[in-house]
This record gives structure tokens, sequence and C-alpha cells, in this order.
């Protein structure tokens, strides 16, 4: 092959490769130019999402302050009703007390009459002791006060003769709701009546001188002449019912005029303390059979009633506490002892603690050795000492 023949070859393989040198840097410009379209499209895809997620950030954060708001505005207004509801319960609870419900019982006349002939037969009979509790009060131990709770009359109790832990709380003088607090925790942390349960009772009672025992109610109703109601507080009926059987009855204690009959208990029973025009000036006693209601014995105790707060009875012996009209120092000025074993004048004369006002529920637990008092609607407990009447 001549020399120009291997030019000629050179020059042909040289355009050859110039062109397809040109040709792929075409090429590779076509798929930098594609590249560069795409990541220009993810840049703006991600610039796109981080706005959107930007502002659904945004708006979740304004949804769930906007749902703080409104929770603790749901707050404030379950805050506000529980204290209306309190509030109205407190409202309902005075209605009822300042409205009883009517009684619909008619008393039977003939057995009224034959249990007053009864009981006047057994009148300042010598009495039987069915214990050997000869106990009277040397002095008051202690002094504890609860709380204050309801109106400024009432009365507070436990059961005087079983084990339950129950507090009874009967609000007002003229009610039919008794309040049930399952221990004396309770009834003393909480104020609301909402912790506790409720006896709506068939007929309203009148006065303070209600009591629990055994697991029974005994309070007194008034329908002309009065009524011992005996309510069963576990299935909430009325097992019996008694008319009084005393005539022409005023308040037993000057300084209570609202109760009639108060019924109390000892180690000895079951007790009724109350006062007749026939003795107008004097307090009666009676000894009641705590399951037919019928009047044991009933006596005259020389026990005035002008200035008489409220009575227990302590070991067969009833204990008259005394105050003035304008509400000073109590104190236990006269005991009546049924079985004569101490005499009124040979009793110590017991005072109780200075206080609020005066007393208008006197309740002695026979079991605790101390009183459930109700003292201008503070609830008070007084602890005692105990001593032998024979060492007075």
């Amino acid at each position: 092959m001549g020399p120009w023949r291997c030019l000629l070859l050179l020059s042909l393989l040289a355009t050859a490769l110039r062109a397809q040198q040109q040709q792929f840097m075409e090429y590779m410009e076509r798929r930098l130019t594609l590249l560069e379209e795409r990541i220009s499209q993810w840049h703006d895809q991600s610039s796109r999402y981080s706005t959107e997620l930007r502002d659904f950030k945004n708006q979740v954060l304004g949804m769930l302050e906007t749902a703080e708001k409104e929770r603790e505005a749901m707050r404030s207004e379950a805050e506000s009703a529980a204290v209306r509801v309190d509030r109205l319960e407190r409202e309902v609870d005075y209605l009822e007390t300042q409205n009883p419900a009517p009684p619909c019982v008619e008393v039977d006349e003939t057995l009224m009459e034959k249990q007053v002939a009864t009981a006047k037969q057994r009148k300042n009979e010598k009495y039987t002791k069915l214990t050997d509790c000869s106990d009277t009060i040397a002095s008051i131990r202690a002094m504890k006060i609860l709380k204050r709770f309801g109106s400024t009359s009432g009365l507070w109790t436990k059961d005087a003769a079983g084990n339950s832990e129950k507090i009874y709380v009967f609000d007002g003088t003229a009610n039919d709701t008794v309040y049930v607090f399952p221990r004396m925790r309770e009834f003393t942390l909480f104020s609301a009546t909402r912790k506790a349960a409720r006896i709506k009772l068939p007929y309203p009672w009148v006065g303070t001188g209600h009591l629990v025992y055994d697991g029974h109610l005994y309070y007194i109703r008034q329908q002309g002449p009065f009524q011992v109601i005996k309510f069963n507080l576990a299935n909430k009926t009325v097992v019996d019912s008694s008319v009084f059987p005393a005539e022409e009855q005023i308040p037993v204690f000057g300084l209570s005029p609202f109760t009639y009959i108060e019924v109390a208990a000892d180690e000895e029973g079951l007790w009724a303390i109350y006062a007749t025009k026939e003795d107008e000036k004097n307090i009666c006693l009676a000894k009641l059979d705590p399951t037919s209601l019928d009047i044991e014995q009933m006596w005259d105790t020389p026990c005035p009633r002008e200035n008489a707060e409220g009575a227990f009875v302590v070991c067969g012996a009833l204990h008259v506490v005394y105050n003035t009209p304008l509400p000073s120092r109590s104190r236990v000025q006269c005991v009546f002892d049924v079985s004569g074993t101490l005499a009124p004048e040979d009793a110590s004369l017991v005072y109780f603690p200075k206080r609020y006002g005066s007393h208008s529920g006197m309740k002695y637990s026979p079991r605790e050795r101390q009183i459930y008092a109700w003292d201008d609607g503070y609830q008070i407990i007084y602890r005692m000492e105990m001593k032998k009447k024979l060492e007075v």
C-alpha cells in the first residue's frame, strides 16, 4: 500500500472518530439535561412536601391548643356544676326539713286508752334491774369536736346495741331523710351529703329524740297523739308502731321545745323520757320493751323541766342536762336512779366543757361509754369517766 493510501485511510478514520465523539457528547448532554430536569422536579416536590408538612404540623398544634382550652373550660364547668349540685342538695335538704311529708296513718283511740290505763297501773312501781351495772358519771374526761354539719338542731349517733360502725345523722327537728355514713372517717372527712347513703322514712320525725338500737330506728311521729315508730334499717320497713301512753304531753326539755319524747338506751335497754301537763314542772321516765314497744314501768322524777336541754340514761339512772336561756356551760344537775341505789341529792354535779351554744341532741352509747352530742350544728363526742354509785 502506498503512502498516499495510508494518509487517506487515517483521514477517513479521524473523520469517523470525530463524528462518533460528537454523537457521544450530544448523547451525554441530553442525558445530563434530563437528569437536571428530574433533579429540579424532585427539589420542587420536596419543597412542596416540606411546606405541606409544616402547614399540617401548625394545624395539629392549633387543634391541640384548642382542645386543651376546651378541656380546661369543661373542667371549670364540671367544678362549677359540682358546686351548684352541692348547693342544690343543701337547698333541697333545707326544703325537706321545712316541709315534711304529711302523715297518713290513723290512730286507734281504743288501743291508746287501753295503753294509757295499763301504764298508769305500773306507775312508780319498784324496778328490778336486768344487769349488775352500777356505774354513774364521775366527770367528762375528754371532748372531741368532729365537724360542723347541717342545721343548728339535730342528732347524730351510732347503733347503741350493735357492733356497727355506721354513723346515722338526723338533720333538723322535722324531716324524713336519714344520712348514713359507713364509718366515722367518712363522716369526718367529707362535708357533702352525697357521700352518705340516704334512707327515706315513711313518716317524718318530730324533735331530736330518735334512737338507733339493734338494727332498728326508734323515732317519734306526731299525728294527734305521739307515736313511737320502730323502723328496720336493713329492709327499710316499719316493724311496729305504738301510741305513747301519756296524755296531754308537753315538750320534755324547757330549752328544747321541739322534743316531746326522748328515746334513750343504756345497759338495761330502752327508755322514754317525756313530760305531761299533769306534772308539767318535772320530767317523767318510762321503761320500754324494744320488741313490742309496750311500756313496762313509769316514774315521776324530781328533775325539773325548766332550763333542761337534754337527758340520757346510764345504768338505770336518768341524767338530766341543764343550761341557761342564754347558753352557757351545760351540767348534769339532776340524777334519778330507778333502782334507788343513788339518791338525787347524792349525785355528783358534772359540768360539760364550754362550747358554742346548747345541746339539741345527746345520745349515750353504753358500748363505748361516751355521748354523741349536737351543739349548734357542731357534732361533738364526750368521753366520760365512770365510778360506782356506792362511791359517790
